[in-house]
């Protein structure tokens, strides 16, 4: 009787260690990037509110190296509990095609969370360069094949696939010259050195408006609040659009009901006014998507960038 009562006992409780209260302790958002950046400020934003939002401390911890992919393979490897989460970026869906041989892969061994925000760039182009609009800068392109140089954060990165976009859609040839940071592309952009890239709108607009570079387009698919004047690609090329975004993953294997509980969560902050108003100080969008619009995202930005690194002749690592 003894047995048959602890057996049943065993069998009742299953059912409540199933349904323990989630968060039980303190989570861990890892940031895959230095301190600093636009995608450590609105983590640590995040961060803040979804503390407030579980009744549990929300950790910000920074894990840089590998354009984000040490941070995200450290989330890979852990407990599938919900109490450790990482900031995906555009960084992962140029991986997934770019890093071969990294020990994870992003949509089998990580589970899509929520989308955050989308920051949209901005193209400047040097003073020196009479370039003054998009035209302008196709017609000068056509009329003087290769001669024009353009700068990015190295190769394969988001800057670079973006300006390699624009060459496609625009049937131009430019030199691909790659720095070891932003910094010293606008560095570059400013003395001349190089004659336009694409940057952050939020970077670029100091710069542009204390005239030291030339703004002639963002590219969201509405006009830039920092940069109203200027018009988007997507006013001479419908459907072009490029962005730095940030969205929050977790390990696969997480219970659905923590991972539909993150996301609600998630968006409601993202639609709260402060929220929004914080983005736009920074030159950012928030974009809340269900889980299901946030993986089929990814999976269309994974395919995008696998073919633009194809047209550019990028060989993975």
């Amino acid at each position: 009787m003894i047995a048959r009562r602890t057996a049943l006992g065993l069998v009742l409780a299953t059912p409540a260690l199933a349904q323990e209260p989630w968060p039980r302790r303190p989570l861990r958002l890892i940031i895959p990037y230095s301190p600093g950046g636009s995608t450590d400020t609105v983590a640590r934003l995040m961060a803040e509110r979804l503390s407030r939002a579980l009744g549990q401390p929300v950790v910000a911890e920074n894990r840089p190296g590998l354009a984000g992919s040490i941070g995200v393979d450290a989330v890979a490897k852990s407990a599938p509990d919900g109490h450790t989460l990482v900031v995906a970026t555009t960084n992962q869906a140029i991986n997934e095609t770019q890093q071969l041989r990294r020990p994870f892969r992003l949509m089998t061994d990580m589970a899509p969370v929520a989308m955050m925000d989308s920051f949209p760039f901005a193209l400047a182009v040097t003073n020196a360069l009479p370039v003054r609009s998009v035209a302008d800068l196709v017609a000068y392109a056509k009329a003087n094949p290769g001669v024009l140089n353009y700068a990015s954060s190295g190769t394969g990165a988001a800057l670079h696939l973006t300006m390699e976009r624009l060459r496609s859609y625009a049937g131009i040839e430019m030199q691909h010259v790659p720095y070891r940071n932003y910094a010293e592309g606008r560095t570059a952009l400013i003395a001349g050195q190089i004659q336009l890239l694409f940057d952050a709108t939020f970077t670029l607009t100091p710069l542009i408006r204390a005239g030291q570079i030339r703004g002639i387009a963002t590219t969201g698919l509405q006009r830039a609040a920092m940069l109203p004047e200027l018009p988007t690609l997507a006013e001479t090329w419908p459907g072009f659009q490029a962005a730095l975004w940030n969205g929050l993953m977790a390990p696969a294997g997480t219970p659905e009901p923590v991972l539909d509980r993150l996301n609600r969560e998630v968006n409601a902050i993202l639609a709260e006014p402060e929220m929004i108003a914080a983005h736009e100080r920074l030159g950012a969008v928030t974009l809340p998507m269900t889980r299901t619009a946030f993986r089929d995202f990814l999976l269309a930005e994974i395919e995008t960038n696998a073919a633009i690194l194809r047209g550019a002749g990028v060989q993975p690592e």
